[in-house]
């Protein structure tokens, strides 16, 4: 059974963790939807935009395991009115194809579809239903709001109006972009943890630059347990945002300056940031299980926007998810403590607010926008310099 783990009461004794072996993956196997058919000529076809094509490529590499295409109606029904999918398993957000009504009406004439992305035939879609859905609905129980405000309330009223559920084949990888060097399956990164000799594995989510209490966290994972999965997410953010390539070289920079590269693995993960909270906090521990992780830290405000979850939502939704496989580890907050000379937290620290000089990603955006250079207790000054190099570090 699954646990939620506060870290700062396990120092002493959790040293060599019970898990003796990777977490077998969601749904007990990885899913594999890769095929070398060739041949789709006469096949009607769908465009389809970027993000959907990495989505595509997570359920065919097993990222998304047990999902093998996008989802039925009842499964979709399922996570939205349950939080798992109609045989009873995890799962949070809905994984779909959205399209208009001449689309729907052409695929349930054909029941076969080949997909592309900007003109480049890459999977098949072999479509079993076609089916409408309530957006206001979908957006308040994903996002606890129907705000078109939220970006990913935003992003779902802009859908079109028709789903498609059915099972997918990828013909071709995405090797076009950059920024994809760093990403690895679920079975390459199984691969290399066995390899590594690793018991106990930590995920860490980010779509942020690093900050060094970030990297207190970090390394306070690393006191622990056998190896750091850093996995920053790489897709479409909201406005604001640091750019993907920004996040991708501070990390690389950070790896190589202050972390021992035989206890780290630098793997991206291919995605949309949806900003769904406790919800995603949930499909976010299910794919770092997918790659192997034993555990995963969950932030305050993780996966948060704004003011649309309380703190603390994301750690407590754990409780209605006992058995998900994966250990949730719920670091105290971080902060510099200018007394103390050091970071702390309300745990080992007795000094007032006056003395602390709290971190966040915002705070960080915000200095960077104004071409500031935090200091140096708060941001590494490679990691600085590097973001401040950048003419524009940000999503516009």
């Amino acid at each position: 059974m699954n646990s939620v783990t506060d870290v700062s009461s396990i120092w002493a004794d959790n040293i060599g963790s019970n898990c003796n072996s990777l977490p077998r993956p969601h749904g007990g196997k990885l899913i594999n939807k890769f095929t070398t058919r060739k041949n789709v000529d006469g096949l009607f076809s769908i465009e389809v935009a970027i993000d959907i094509r990495n989505d595509i490529e997570n359920i065919a590499d097993g990222t998304f395991s047990p999902l093998e295409g996008f989802m039925s109606q009842e499964d979709f029904e399922s996570v939205i009115e349950s939080g798992h999918l109609k045989n009873g398993l995890a799962w949070t957000i809905p994984i779909v194809l959205d399209v208009d009504e001449k689309t729907a009406a052409e695929i349930k004439d054909s029941g076969e579809a080949v997909l592309k992305c900007n003109g480049d035939y890459f999977a098949v879609l072999n479509a079993d239903e076609v089916y409408s859905f309530d957006k206001r609905g979908t957006s308040k129980a994903v996002y606890q709001t129907d705000d078109i405000r939220h970006p990913g309330v935003a992003r779902t009223l802009e859908m079109k109006d028709k789903l498609i559920g059915g099972k997918i084949e990828v013909i071709k990888k995405n090797s076009a972009s950059s920024l994809r060097k760093y990403r690895m399956s679920p079975s390459e990164t199984r691969e290399e943890i066995l390899r590594r000799g690793w018991k106990t594995v930590v995920g860490f989510q980010t779509r942020n630059v690093p900050h060094v209490a970030h990297e207190m966290l970090q390394k306070a994972a690393l006191n622990i347990y056998d190896g750091l999965f850093l996995n920053p997410m790489i897709g479409k953010k909201k406005r604001g945002d640091f750019k993907d390539e920004v996040i991708i070289e501070t990390y690389r920079t950070l790896l190589e300056k202050y972390y021992p590269k035989d206890r780290v693995m630098l793997v991206t993960l291919h995605t949309v940031m949806r900003y769904a909270g406790p919800r995603e906090a949930i499909h976010h521990a299910i794919m770092r299980k997918n790659f192997g992780c034993s555990h995963i830290i969950i932030g305050r405000d993780h996966a948060g926007v704004g003011d649309y979850y309380p703190p603390f939502a994301s750690q407590k939704i754990f409780k209605h998810y006992p058995d998900l496989g994966i250990q949730p580890l719920f670091f105290p907050a971080f902060y510099y403590c200018k007394k103390c000379i050091s970071y702390a937290n309300e745990r080992n620290c007795p000094h007032g607010l006056e003395f602390r000089d709290e971190l966040s990603g915002t705070k960080m955006r915000e200095l960077i926008n104004r071409a500031e250079k935090p200091a140096e207790h708060l941001m590494r000054p490679e990691i600085s310099k590097l973001i401040l190099s950048y003419k524009d570090p940000f999503v516009r």
